[in-house]
This record gives structure tokens, C-alpha cells and sequence, in this order.
């Protein structure tokens, strides 16, 4: 079968597709044909060993993947083949099948395709984890999303909405902005051309933000946290601008706020009863069309390498797939 695979840290370019064996499913697993496979920011930093995950050589980049189960291994019992199926599994998915263990797998109704359902697992989750069980979103609060119109950046406009937030989208580019906006946004703030900290304190008003929600980092995040207000909440998702920043937390005592981590990979882990429940509520909002799961492009997997340079361009609006 074909895969991409990386063979030593390095860049997109360096990615090779080659001929490997088909898996066959160990005990508790099964063998998906998969159909979609979903690309993320953090694909880039895995290929370049710059992730906290180091997968051992030869792996595959994409973690996210919708497909149909082949085959089942000893002691599976809740899927057989021929289910539709999407799952996440932190790498290995940018190949034509992949052996999985059942605990990351979650069935998929027929009126969600398996583009959008590939995409699902990784933004979506880690946002309803982000929004729900560390920022405490509540109706009625004010949510900044920042990098709005990336894959967590929708997810976090989408879900705030469901969860009755006013919401701030945060983005580069009035093009960004304006797809904010179609998936919801109240308002919006371009931060290339305006000051964000001048820009939220308007926004917020007397009040202040409730709940910033910061997939970005770098230079960006210390006006977020200035525009906080009583309580608020610092949701630290990420750092797609490439720089970790370091805050004065003067800030948080002033403020009495908090700033809370969303590593959602590894509650995920330690909470698995938790996490399929998120992916219930997730599957279910996306099938009665409250998620969009916007899918900016699909590429064949020979084009990996221009999809995640895309990606690296912050070019994308929504999710890229790849189609084996």
C-alpha cells in the first residue's frame, strides 16, 4: 500500500511516498481503509522533530483520519468491518490503511462524510475540551478567538456559539475576518492592522473579555491577557506564531484571572470515557449542521508536501485533507 513517510526529521520536502506492507489488526485493534486523512499545524512540527511527541522512523504525518474498518483484531467486539469510522491516533495517518486500536475510534453516521469527518477528531475536541471543561464558557460571556480563521480558530466560533458566548474573531487579514464572520463571529478585529489590546478594551467594555481563546502565542498573547477582565480566563492552546510567550503575572494577580492549559491529547489519554463523550456531542452537532468542519482543499497524498506548506503559509482556512 502507499504511505508518506518521514524517514528523518526535516522539512515537507523531504517526505517520501513509498510502498510498505498493509497492517493487520493486533488484539483490541482494527484496520481502517481510510478514506480522508486531516492535516494539522502540528504535522509541521513532528516532521521537524520540534514536537514533544518524537515517533520513532519510518512514521507517517496526519493524525486524523475517517474511513471504513477492514478487518478486526482478537477481543473487538463494538466494531466490525464495514463500519464507518473516524479516529485520531497522533500520527501515522497519511497512508492508505492503518491499524488502530479501537479506543480511538468513534462510528460516523451516513450524513457526515468522511472529508469533514477526518478533520473532526483534533480541532473540535480539543476546543470543546478548551471551552467546556477548562475556560467554564458560559452563556452570555464574551470568547476572543485568536488565529479565527484556522482549524481550532472555527472550531472555537462554532462551539462558542453552541454554548451561547458572544465571540471575538481574531485574525490577519480582512479575508479571514470576512470567513469569521460567515460561520458566525459577532465581531471581528484584525490584528495586522489594528492594536488588539485598543481594539478588545472596546470591545469589552466595562467588563472586560471573559475567556480568551489563544491558539497563536507570540506577541499576541499579552494584550490578550491585558483584556481580560474580573475572572477571566487565558486558554493556552497553542503556539502557531512560533514564539512561547512569557507573561507578566502581575497581570494575573490584578485581574484575579487564570491562565489554564488545553493539552487535550493527554486528558484525552487519561480520560477516555470523557473524550468519547466530547466525540458524541461533536459527531452529533456536525450531522444536525451546528459544525461546519470546513474543508479549505483536499490534496492526493502524493501532495502532502505542498498541502503542509500551505499550511505552514497560513493559507488555510478551515482544514486541508488528504485523499489516499
Amino acid at each position: 500500500m502507499k504511505a508518506i513517510l518521514c524517514k528523518h526529521f526535516g522539512t515537507p520536502d523531504e517526505l517520501e511516498l513509498a510502498d510498505i506492507p498493509p497492517p493487520a489488526p493486533g488484539p483490541g485493534e482494527a484496520v481502517v481503509r481510510i478514506k480522508a486523512a486531516a492535516l494539522n499545524f502540528f504535522d509541521l512540527l513532528i516532521i521537524a522533530g520540534k514536537y514533544q511527541h518524537k515517533p520513532p522512523f519510518p512514521f507517517s504525518p496526519a493524525s486524523e483520519f475517517a474511513g471504513i474498518v477492514e478487518s478486526i483484531g482478537p477481543g473487538v467486539t463494538e466494531f466490525a468491518p464495514g463500519d464507518r469510522v473516524m479516529g485520531s491516533t497522533g500520527w501515522g495517518a497519511a497512508r492508505e490503511s492503518l491499524a488502530a486500536g479501537t479506543d480511538r475510534l468513534v462510528k460516523i453516521p451516513e450524513n457526515l462524510d468522511f472529508e469533514r469527518a477526518a478533520g473532526l477528531t483534533v480541532t473540535y475536541a480539543t476546543t470543546l475540551y478548551g471551552l467546556r471543561e477548562r475556560g467554564a464558557l458560559k452563556p452570555g460571556e464574551t470568547l476572543v478567538v485568536l488565529g479565527a480563521s484556522g482549524g481550532v480558530g472555527l472550531a472555537a466560533i462554532e462551539i462558542g456559539k453552541i454554548m451561547g458566548a458572544r465571540v471575538i474573531a481574531c485574525a490577519s487579514s480582512e479575508e479571514k475576518l470576512a470567513f469569521a464572520r460567515s460561520h458566525g463571529a459577532d465581531e471581528t478585529v484584525n490584528y495586522a492592522s489594528e492594536d488588539l489590546r485598543d481594539a478588545l478594551k472596546r470591545l469589552g467594555g466595562a467588563r472586560g473579555i471573559d475567556v480568551v481563546y489563544d491558539p497563536v502565542g507570540g506577541a499576541y498573547a499579552e494584550p490578550a491577557v491585558r483584556s481580560l477582565g474580573w475572572e477571566g480566563r487565558y486558554l493556552v492552546v497553542g503556539f502557531a506564531a512560533g514564539e512561547i510567550p512569557k507573561l507578566p503575572l502581575n497581570l494575573v494577580l490584578l485581574k484575579s484571572c487564570d491562565i489554564r492549559g488545553v493539552l487535550w491529547g493527554a486528558w484525552a489519554l487519561r480520560d477516555p470515557q470523557g473524550q468519547r463523550a466530547l466525540m458524541i456531542d461533536i459527531v452529533r452537532w456536525c450531522s444536525e449542521g451546528k459544525l461546519s468542519a470546513h474543508v479549505h482543499a483536499v490534496y492526493p497524498l502524493a501532495e502532502t508536501a505542498k498541502a503542509l506548506k500551505d499550511i505552514a503559509d497560513r493559507k488555510v482556512m478551515g482544514k486541508i485533507v488528504l485523499r489516499p
